[in-house]
């Protein structure tokens, strides 16, 4: 029963790209405001991973919640990937993911629970394997599925990476190839699998995040439906700096230039270049900035610093004209 199914045809979006475009949900966030304390270490003012609120010197809680539609039609596959995904926001802080509660859209009438306990199988495996224990959660019956977790993990305050830390004079190392929209994107257009992405999606960033924070970053966040140009433009802008990126440093999933070659470019990808081209200085064709704006789910953390053993994509200088320059 679970191979019966192509679960992406039943969402018209997929992972992390059917987020809202980032530019109208700044209008939308745009002058809400919370409890003002010295002890909310990050809230909404620049759109970082996670909240974090300070308990005492050496500890602050981080709070997270991800959910999308299906991104592969296997559902056991699609629960590790969300797990994944959720879990990611804690680790681009430089923290401990401790508890994630599910979260469920499922269309009743449409599709089995059989399935829907697959999906939350994959989702639990995942979180044993970041020794995060999965309590409860909540469920509605929606006309499209949807799965994804609430999470909280815990940080050192003095150890936290945040999106308004980056420095000129630093290197940036980006912790996993890019390419998995176009991918993905592929699969949900023709039912192809690609077992490689799939790997490298439910893959946890928890190694790269404690190495990250053991070579002394202090600035990260992860690459997901906004894509390396949209993230990367979000930390440079809240932290008045520039990233120069050196486009022939950045590494790709084996397939994804073929699939940008065929057209399997999503909305959000395209939405996502859209926001960034007015503050974008650059000398490399369309093609390679939609695969920079490629919409990723799951992606690797975008750090601020070398991290032992991934690759440096480039640098940040002082703030010039554009926030990003791609060369």
């Amino acid at each position: 029963m679970t191979t019966s199914y192509r679960l992406t045809q039943y969402a018209s979006g997929g992972g992390c790209a059917c987020k809202i475009p980032p530019g109208t949900l700044e209008e939308v966030v745009k002058g809400l405001t919370g409890h003002v304390s010295p002890d909310l270490l990050v809230g909404l003012d620049d759109g970082d991973d996670a909240a974090v609120v300070r308990v005492d010197d050496r500890t602050a809680v981080v709070a997270t919640a991800d959910f999308f539609t299906p991104v592969v039609d296997d559902a056991y596959d699609w629960g590790r990937i969300a797990a994944a995904n959720a879990l990611s926001d804690v680790y681009a802080m430089g923290g401990r993911p401790v508890v994630g509660v599910n979260l469920v859209g499922w269309p009743m009438d449409t599709l089995p629970t059989e399935l829907l306990a697959e999906v939350l199988r994959g989702g639990n495996d995942v979180a044993r394997e970041a020794a995060c224990f999965v309590a409860g959660g909540h469920s509605i019956d929606d006309p499209e599925p949807k799965y994804g977790m609430a999470v909280t993990g815990l940080v050192d305050p003095d150890r936290l990476l945040r999106n308004d830390s980056a420095v000129a004079g630093l290197p940036i190392t980006l912790t996993k190839p890019l390419g998995v929209g176009v991918l993905n994107n592929r699969h949900k257009s023709t039912g192809e699998v690609f077992a490689h992405a799939v790997a490298q999606m439910a893959a946890l960033n928890r190694d790269a995040s404690v190495a990250a924070v053991a070579a002394g970053a202090r600035a990260a966040t992860d690459v997901t439906g906004f894509g390396l140009l949209g993230h990367l433009f979000k930390m440079m802008r809240a932290s008045g700096v520039t990233a120069v990126v050196d486009a022939a440093a950045v590494p790709y999933l084996d397939g994804a230039r073929d699939a940008l070659a065929a057209g399997y470019v999503s909305g959000g990808t395209r939405r996502n270049l859209d926001w960034v081209r007015p503050h974008l200085s650059s000398t490399v064709d369309e093609d390679e900035l939609l695969l920079l704006a490629d919409a990723q789910t799951s992606g690797g953390l975008l750090v601020v610093g070398e991290v032992p053993g991934h690759p440096v994509v480039g640098e940040v200088v002082v703030r010039r004209d554009a926030v990003v320059e791609v060369r």
